[in-house]
Order: structure tokens, then C-alpha cells, then sequence
């Protein structure tokens, strides 16, 4: 094995935690403690509705300026709060704050600095570059990783081949000296499994699955075993 491809958000960047810290930031900055019961509410709101705006950008159903927005309109709607502007103004420091979040997951900076010795290492993502580059640069890991493959780029978000074919081509690396390492079993596993890709999958929160993996782990410490 020569590239190894790593999955961002839930894998490497403790995507939960930043969000929610993110989420905070906004939900005091603008009071929105006035319009909602508690945080807890509105964090549930927009998770909800986040991830079923996230599935349709996935099918290219939707632009993720929608994704960006619709996820806080349509939050705020269920508190009667009708305003586009404001829904836009949240959305936009939703972003920004989430730039500056930089909580890792257990072993993902011990685990990353010790294989970049070893291999090429790069990053398959389907975040937003403008929020992306950002926040891999602040993890203090950017300068082990040689290339950073985003959806935008590949005008595909995994599973699409669109993106695996683009990450190949970008590294000069093939699927005989490649594997991909990623906490979601629709994008980052099963994108491998029909490209032809091995793969790790990182199952932190033991899930019960049926996809057949080449290799799962429960902790980033475990990749010290494989590689």
C-alpha cells in the first residue's frame, strides 16, 4: 500500500463536537434562545433537517446554497420564524464559526503523523472547500496530507466515481496501491466498495451493518495494526 485516502468530517475532525460548538455560537449570538425552548431544540432541528438536505445534495437534487440556508429556514419555520435574511445571516456564521473549530477525534493527530512517514497520505471530502481548506489548516495536520480531492472539484460527492477517478488521477496512485478510511458506510464505504477500492472502515460507534468491508476498526489507534 502507497496512498492512503482519508476521509475529514467524523473521521480525523471530531465533525459532532465542532458543530455543536459552532451551533452555540450562534444560538447566544443572536438569541435565539428567545424563539426556541432550548439549545438542545434547536440543535435537534437542525441536524434533522441538515441531514435530509444533505442526502439530496448528495443527489444532486438541490444546490448546497440551499443546504446552507434551508437548514436554518426550515428550523427556524417550525418556531414561526419566517425571515430568508436572518436564516441567511445564521447560515454564514454557522460557516465561519465552524472555520474555527479544531477538535480532533481520539488518535487522529498521533495516527496521521505517524503514517505520513510511511505513506502518502491525502483527503477525499464532501464539505465545502470554503469551509473545508480552512479547517484542515487550523488542525495542524495540513502539511501531512499532499493532496485534498473535495466534491466541488470532482462536481461529484462520494459515492460517485466522479470523485474516487478525480482523487487517482490528482495523486498518479491506482486502486492496487490505494485504500480509503472513513467513518460513513454510504459515502466513503460503499463509494470504495463499487469503485473497486479498498477500504477501513472506522466504526467508532459500533455500528450493525451489513457491507463487507476489507478491514473495521473501532479506534484511529488500531490503523498502527493495519499500516
Amino acid at each position: 500500500m502507497k496512498h492512503l485516502f482519508f476521509d475529514w468530517d467524523g473521521t480525523l475532525w471530531d465533525f459532532n463536537t465542532n458543530a455543536g460548538l459552532a451551533l452555540h455560537d450562534v444560538f447566544h449570538r443572536y438569541d435565539l434562545l428567545s424563539k426556541f425552548e432550548n439549545f438542545e431544540q434547536f440543535k435537534t432541528k437542525f441536524h434533522y433537517y441538515n441531514s435530509t438536505l444533505w442526502k439530496l445534495y448528495s443527489e444532486a437534487k438541490i444546490t448546497k446554497q440551499e443546504v446552507g440556508v434551508k437548514r436554518f429556514a426550515l428550523a427556524f419555520a417550525d418556531v414561526k420564524l419566517y425571515d430568508d435574511e436572518f436564516s441567511q445571516l445564521i447560515s454564514s456564521q454557522y460557516l465561519q464559526s465552524m472555520t474555527l473549530q479544531t477538535q480532533l477525534l481520539p488518535h487522529a493527530k498521533e495516527m496521521v503523523e505517524y503514517l505520513c512517514k510511511k505513506y502518502n497520505l491525502h483527503i477525499i471530502t464532501n464539505g465545502f472547500s470554503e469551509v473545508q481548506f480552512p479547517k484542515i489548516e487550523k488542525s495542524g495536520l495540513k502539511h501531512c496530507f499532499s493532496e485534498i480531492i473535495t466534491s466541488e472539484e470532482a462536481g461529484a460527492l462520494k459515492p460517485n466515481a466522479k470523485i474516487f477517478e478525480l482523487a487517482l488521477s490528482k495523486t498518479g496512485a491506482n486502486l492496487a496501491n490505494s485504500i480509503i478510511i472513513g467513518d460513513d458506510l454510504d459515502a466513503d464505504i460503499k463509494g470504495a466498495i463499487n469503485f473497486g477500492m479498498k477500504n477501513v472502515f472506522v466504526n467508532m460507534n459500533n455500528l450493525t451493518h451489513n457491507y463487507k468491508t476489507d478491514f473495521e476498526i473501532s479506534s484511529l489507534l488500531e490503523l498502527k495494526q493495519l499500516f
